[in-house]
């Protein structure tokens, strides 16, 4: 099989690419990547002479046909996917989530390719902290931000493109990914990495808004098993049950390395910020029969926390850039 892997140079692109080949030894893997500020090649560094990687932009249409021509299976990761980037500037969000999308489907749909979309629970909005309530299939789009609106509008182009035009495509929306080589502007790493730097972590805030974790490992497995087994044209939520608050999640970071679970700071709350994610995966468990491996959350991300302990040379030279970028917006309220 070969499959083209977009945003594959990113933390969950890079991931996936790694688990197949490592898993797959038969599929022949093209990464296409515009290699962003979020993207890091040096993570595909141990499959650089197993790969094809091509830098280039999602929405260049030339590029892309050319690409899908030669596939058999495009999975779609790139994204633009950070909240507060998206407030500050939604343009590139728009040209990203929404251009490079359409370029695909539009490819895809020329060529006959099988497609698989990566999406996101963002795109259902946000939960009471006390509605037991979780997001399923049937939930209605209700995004926040220009992050999470762009992704509902990728969402329901694949859904168009299959109805419209018989697309053999499928999407998955996940919860929140922790795991090695995540970008340090990510909530668990920049909290490991300033922890590791000697820096107090930062909540906005009052630190109890709650996300769904998931380790990326078992998100991955989960888009194989959507591939191999889910009914084209369908949807399936991925999750592991991994309700977490932010503050929870900082105070178990601060006691792993070894630090008093108080040592934190509150920032000033980021606007639109959703209160609750959590995800109902029992269709893609009972339909499909996978389950994640990651079932202690602790357990995960104390292993998260071990690989950036064991691998500063990776992170170490773009943490200065990070928290400058952080440092414009966040002002200490408690």
């Amino acid at each position: 099989m070969r499959v083209l892997v977009t945003g594959g140079a990113g933390f969950i692109g890079a991931n996936f690419v790694l688990r197949t080949l490592d898993q797959r030894p038969d599929v022949e893997v093209t990464v296409l990547d515009k290699l962003t500020y979020a993207a890091n090649p040096v993570t595909l560094a141990p499959v650089a002479e197993r790969i094809d990687l091509v830098k280039g932009d999602i929405a260049d249409t030339d590029l892309v046909d050319e690409l899908v021509a030669a596939t058999d299976l495009v999975v779609h990761f790139a994204a633009e996917s950070h909240n507060d980037n998206s407030l500050a500037d939604p343009s590139s969000f728009v040209q990203t989530n929404l251009v490079g999308t359409f370029a695909l489907l539009e490819a895809v749909r020329r060529h006959g390719v099988r497609y698989h979309h990566i999406s996101t629970d963002e795109v259902y909005g946000d939960l009471d902290l006390d509605d037991p309530a979780r997001f399923t299939e049937a939930s209605a789009y209700n995004p926040s931000s220009p992050y999470s609106s762009t992704k509902a509008g990728s969402d329901l182009l694949v859904r168009a493109w299959v109805r419209s035009f018989g697309v053999a495509a499928t999407i998955s929306n996940c919860s929140n990914n922790y795991g090695p080589y995540q970008h340090i502007e990510k909530f668990i790493p920049r909290q490991i990495t300033n922890v590791l730097s000697g820096v107090r972590p930062k909540l906005y805030g009052d630190g109890l808004n709650v996300r769904d974790w998931i380790h990326v490992d078992d998100h991955n497995d989960a888009v194989w098993t959507i591939i191999d087994k889910g009914r084209i044209g369908e949807t399936y939520l991925i999750g592991a049950d991994g309700e977490e608050t932010n503050r929870s999640v900082v105070e178990t970071i601060l006691e792993v390395l070894g630090q008093p679970a108080d040592a934190f700071d509150f920032v000033t709350d980021r606007p639109g910020h959703d209160r609750r994610y959590a995800i109902d995966s029992t269709r893609l468990r009972s339909e499909l029969g996978w389950r994640p491996q990651y079932v202690d959350f602790r357990s995960g991300l104390s292993a998260t926390i071990d690989w950036y302990r064991d691998n500063t040379d990776w992170w170490q030279p773009h943490k200065q850039a990070v928290e400058q970028g952080y440092a414009t917006t966040e002002k200490v309220i408690g």
